[in-house]
């Protein structure tokens, strides 16, 4: 075989049964391997190896679904075997995804449980590489009002939040109570002493405004913190 005939390994070459889209139609989506579902995103392979072992190759680069999840076009583009084409289905595939989850009649929703707040935002936060500080805005009802409103991203520290910033959207819209939310780019969920002081100045000046901050989530990689369930920054 020379130069000019290297064997690339294609997933025609597969038998049947392990071609991912033939398997997707035959079991579903949901029984497919993290790579299966990503090498049909991907349709064709690189120079040596197919879809699927570009897939694999592309996860343990990355740093899995999360490092995939975080990664931008560029990082995609680095990659290789995955030029701008196939890093643009992949960056368009992840922002469907994300527009998935928030959608949804996010106006009507009710909080009922730290869970039920978590879940409107953990997906996005999730995938960010610095701290962003979110705000959900209550009703009387515990419904939502709007949309999660960010207000502040950088590191997390009572001498740079501006708590008139936090509060300013739940005063006009008439919000009864408040949820903070933020991430921890770590993955660990663990409060820090800051995140705590933050909650307490929080607290206090929501006491002022009549305005109840009923909670304060720390968001890691696929589970969050209460800090009001820990007992952290809120009193009584």
């Amino acid at each position: 075989m020379g130069e000019d005939t290297e064997y690339r390994p294609r997933i025609t070459d597969l038998p049947c049964a392990d071609r991912p889209r033939e398997r997707l139609a035959e079991v579903g989506a949901g029984n497919l391997s993290n790579p299966e579902l990503l090498a049909i995103l991907l349709r064709v392979g690189a120079k040596g190896e197919n879809a699927v072992r570009l897939a694999e190759r592309m996860l343990n680069e990355l740093g899995g679904l999360t490092g995939l999840h975080r990664a931008s076009y560029n990082d995609l583009c680095n990659v290789k075997g995955i030029g701008p084409a196939k890093a643009a289905q992949l960056k368009a595939a992840l922002e469907l995804g994300e527009r998935i989850a928030r959608s949804g009649p996010v106006e009507r929703r009710v909080i009922s449980s730290p869970a039920d707040a978590a879940n409107l935002v953990m997906y996005e936060l999730s995938a960010l590489d610095q701290e962003y500080l979110y705000v959900i805005h209550l009703d009387t009802r515990n419904r939502v009002i709007g949309s999660p409103r960010e207000v502040y991203h950088g590191s997390l520290n009572t001498s740079l939040i501006r708590v008139a910033e936090v509060f300013s959207e739940a005063v006009k819209v008439n919000a009864a109570g408040i949820i903070v939310v933020h991430n921890h780019p770590s993955g660990d969920p663990s409060p820090s002493p800051e995140d705590v002081a933050v909650t307490r100045a929080l607290v206090e000046a929501g006491k002022l405004l009549d305005i109840d901050v009923l909670d304060h989530l720390v968001i890691g990689q696929h589970r969050f913190v209460s800090l009001k369930e820990r007992g952290l920054g809120f009193s009584g």
